[in-house]
């Protein structure tokens, strides 16, 4: 059998949106492209019961947010083709080839079939005429003298992946008429927002705003309801003030709404619930099973262009939602009384999904050996029929590595979840990785992870921990963080790696490495600083002061005062919390890897962690990655990918 290596990635694919006409399926494949260095989308077609697949939309246009009209008669999906703006494109579903509906010279974001399958809105940008002309001066124009400043006036005014956003911009929502292409603008905003839904009969549609545009303090969005005759708004979700809240189905007479969502009683870390609009009444209640985290929050690196399992109404009073639990996505089935029936329970990762016809679903799903496959889902009994796997003839000859799955106990006695990897070459006296998550109000879990296959196959075990801050082990669980980042989690950690150690001797406890990405990156800073019973470590677009961290974050100031319960003012504690406060301690070898374009832990994160480390004596080494985001090893510019992962390798490699 063949190992999986950081090549891997390019013999791999993995499917998602599946949407369902009749017995015809339809989902996106995607694969990485090595000499193009990018990834390449193209959407299918598979017959329920032939198995015959049908290839719909080339990689040539590389379709996203792909849809069927309600009449059942168009394909319709974003394309950027050519490195162009990203534009709205329709098909016959009866044949013929693919049309631009839209030529909007800033793009098209998002979409929405009319009932009647003869219009759509979409969301498109237009910037003012003077800003067209800077942007052609600094395109055209060799004299730097004319480049522009960039004048910031909002508290938030970057984002990560996107860059600067407080550009002189209107947000717009349009309507095109599918005939004819003629659009017109329905409403305008001088600020982001986004279209969620449009009624029948087109008299009003829904949108998510911030809670309070006026005050830049105020953190949230939720929905409102805009009456397209009247032009007047009103947020549904007024009862709950502070809650943040996004639409996600209405049943069949458009009497009730299901939305997702929290009150924001415990700030960022609360978890998100099934609420329900009855319109006509005007109430607005939570439905879902208490104490439980709906919607999909399992990390991995290789699942691209899914939406995750959405909430689907299987009669006008009853509905089925996914709950992250313990590792696993859970589909629980829901009615208007907030009664919950627990639906399906399998120790896998559902990335998409959707309806056939009665209760059976047709979902893309994930496990720890199965990276991506299509199939059947019968609600009514669990069974799953796997339609299609493009990874079948990879699987048959190369070797995935054995995953153990377990509980320890953490600190103060919590049961914590974990999973082990074990090598899958020179499985005696092997060297191992504590390999930490980010979020941290994510969980590991039940899903192809390309990357701690591919340490498997270099020799290294794995170890891969949920500790307290995550998500999944209801709201007590993920709260506990709050303002004692370092602390009870670390004790998790490090309890979890001797628990392992003492479980598995078959690892060479002096060579026993740590790493991390984001607050991974933060516990690995962390580590270093309280403990030197790791050979070396791998920081990643990590966070090592909270004090320039709060001014320098896409979310800084908001994600430090939810978080960590402290604001600029206290930076005495905030540097106590600081894992730059404690490099002076560090003695283990420490590699510092960033992305140049992270917005969410900058570039300065690291670099202080960095000099820090030189400060103290200690080897360490920094490799910058240029156009990567923090997203960088799960979405990352693929050669830049490969080559992060060779680093780690080397890395440990040079102190085993």
């Amino acid at each position: 059998m063949k190992p999986i290596t950081s090549e891997s990635l390019f013999d791999l694919k993995n499917l998602s949106q599946p949407l369902a006409s009749g017995d015809r399926l339809f989902y996106l494949e995607t694969r990485t492209d090595k000499e193009k260095n990018k990834y390449l989308t193209s959407a299918w077609s598979i017959h329920k019961k032939t198995r015959e697949r049908v290839e719909w939309i080339s990689e040539e246009l590389n379709p996203s947010q792909l849809d069927i009209s309600p009449n059942k008669k168009w394909l319709s999906f974003l394309s950027a083709s050519k490195d162009k703006k990203t534009q709205l494109y329709i098909m016959p579903l009866s044949g013929g080839g693919a049309t631009a509906l839209t030529e909007e010279k800033e793009g098209v974001s998002n979409y929405e079939w009319t009932s009647n399958g003869a219009s759509l809105y979409y969301q498109t940008s237009v910037k003012p005429e003077a800003e067209k002309e800077n942007d052609n001066t600094e395109k055209n124009s060799e004299d730097t003298k004319k480049i522009k400043s960039k004048k910031i006036t909002k508290l938030q005014y970057k984002m990560d992946g996107q860059g600067i956003t407080d550009v002189e911009k209107m947000y717009q929502i349009k309507k095109i008429d599918r005939s004819t292409k003629k659009a017109s603008v329905i409403l305008e905003k001088d600020r982001p927002f986004s279209l969620q839904y449009v009624s029948k009969d087109e008299s009003f549609l829904l949108y998510v705003d911030k809670l309070n545009p006026d005050d830049e303090w105020v953190y949230g969005a939720s929905v409102f309801e805009y009456d397209i005759a009247t032009k007047d708004a009103q947020l549904v979700t007024k009862d709950i003030p502070k809650g943040s809240f996004s639409f996600e189905a209405v049943n069949e007479t458009e009497e009730f709404f299901l939305f997702t969502g929290n009150d924001f009683s415990h700030a960022f870390v609360t978890l998100n619930e099934v609420y329900g609009w009855n319109r006509s009444e005007g109430t607005f209640k939570s439905l879902s099973k208490e104490d439980k985290q709906v919607g999909d929050v399992i990390i991995g690196d290789f699942q691209q262009n899914t939406n995750g399992f959405p909430i689907i109404w299987l009669t006008k009073d009853s509905y089925i939602y996914p709950v992250t639990e313990e590792g696993k996505l859970q589909l629980y089935k829901g009615d208007l009384e907030g009664n919950s029936e627990l639906l399906l329970d399998e120790r896998i990762h559902i990335t998409d999904g959707a309806l056939i016809e009665d209760e059976e679903c047709v979902i893309t799903y994930s496990d720890l050996n199965t990276p991506s496959v299509l199939a059947t889902l019968d609600l009514n009994n669990g069974e799953r029929d796997v339609l299609y796997d493009p990874n079948e003839a990879f699987s048959s000859d190369h070797e995935y590595a054995d995953i153990e799955h377990f509980w320890y106990k953490g600190a103060d006695e919590w049961d914590i979840e974990g999973w082990y990897v074990a090598p899958t070459k020179n499985k005696k006296n092997h060297p191992a990785i504590l390999y930490i998550h980010g979020g941290p109000q994510v969980c590991y879990g039940e899903t192809f992870f390309h990357e701690m296959q591919q340490l498997a196959s270099e020799g290294y075990g794995v170890i891969l921990l949920n500790p307290r801050g995550g998500n999944g082990y209801g709201q007590a669980f993920v709260a506990s963080i709050i303002g004692g980042y370092g602390n009870k989690d670390y004790e998790d950690l490090i309890l979890g790696t001797d628990h392992v150690l003492l479980k598995h001797p078959e690892i060479d406890k002096d060579r026993v490495f740590v790493a991390g990405g984001s607050y991974g990156g933060f516990m690995t800073n962390w580590i270093v600083g309280h403990t030197d019973r790791f050979k070396a470590g791998v920081t990643q677009r990590s966070i090592s002061n909270w004090i320039s961290f709060y001014g320098t974050s896409d979310v800084g100031a908001f994600f430090v005062e939810f978080q960590l319960g402290k604001d600029i003012r206290e930076a005495q504690d905030l540097w106590s919390m600081s894992p730059l406060a404690y490099a002076h301690n560090a003695k283990t070898p420490l590699l510092v890897i960033h992305g140049e374009e992270d917005m969410r832990c900058p570039q300065e994160q690291g670099e202080q962690m960095y000099i820090a480390m030189k400060k103290q004596g200690v080897d360490t080494r920094m490799v910058l990655y240029p156009k990567s985001s923090h997203g960088l090893s799960r979405a990352g510019l693929p050669h830049l990918r490969l080559d992060r992962m060779k680093e780690i390798t080397a890395w440990f490699r040079k102190y085993e």
